[in-house]
């Protein structure tokens, strides 16, 4: 189900909306629709990627480093 928006814009912006739209036969209303359904999949994608890429960093990592025993060892040379 679709709801109605009102959208006040600069008369100039308008404009150059309406030739846009004009020129990818398309209506206003319909670019707006389609930049704001970009605008939430784009977001919402990168809310997932974040949460994943913060999800690995609380795992960590195993790197594969094994502390010197000692101190000597570590200064051996």
């Amino acid at each position: 189900m679709k709801s109605n928006i009102t959208l006040k814009l600069e008369r100039d912006l308008l404009r150059k909306v309406r030739v846009l739209a004009a020129e990818r036969d398309t209506s206003v209303s319909a670019l707006l629709a389609e930049q704001l359904e970009k605008a939430v999949r784009d977001s919402e994608g990168y809310e997932k990627a974040k949460r994943r890429a913060l999800a690995r960093l609380k795992r960590g990592y195993n790197l594969g480093f094994t502390p010197p025993a000692s101190r000597d060892e570590l200064y051996e040379r």
